[in-house]
């Protein structure tokens, strides 16, 4: 098991403005091959905003996806965890916040994400949980 969350994160960051319309952080998400964008201004990240916020928070309730913002329906503050952190902190992070991803930053930069799936390939690498993790998406329709 790798022992610090540099060596499991997803590096790089993918981000929207906060006044990004969720049809964009959308777009950039399917470009992207991704499930969630960072809304950050300038380097500070004002929140996370993932495919199920868009759908729960906005589309479900009938809210058009053109004219409202990434931080509108993001979640606000979101828990960062350092890359020299140790890997059980953010697992810890992860169990009391209950939420599957943490952006990672760095010097007040963000730097990249680690998530559920992250770390469940760096545990077992042979786990289901891992297997679906590393799995190319199919392009297709979802169960």
């Amino acid at each position: 098991m790798a022992d610090f969350v540099r060596e499991v994160m997803t590096p790089g960051v993918v981000a929207v403005r906060p006044d990004a319309s969720l049809v964009e952080a959308a777009q950039l998400m399917r470009t992207q091959d991704i499930g969630d964008v960072l809304v950050a201004d300038g380097q500070t990240i004002v929140g996370v905003l993932t495919d199920r916020d868009i759908t729960v928070r906005a589309v479900a309730e009938g809210i058009d996806p053109l004219t409202v913002s990434a931080r509108s329906v993001c979640t606000p503050d979101p828990v960062v965890i350092g890359p020299d952190d140790p890997v059980g902190t953010a697992v810890a992070l992860m169990r009391t916040h209950a939420v599957r991803r943490l952006p990672v930053v760095e010097d007040g930069m963000p730097v990249g994400v680690v998530s559920l799936a992250d770390l469940a390939v760096a545990e077992d690498p042979d786990s289901a949980l891992a297997e679906i993790g590393r799995a190319e998406p199919t392009g297709g329709a979802t169960a």
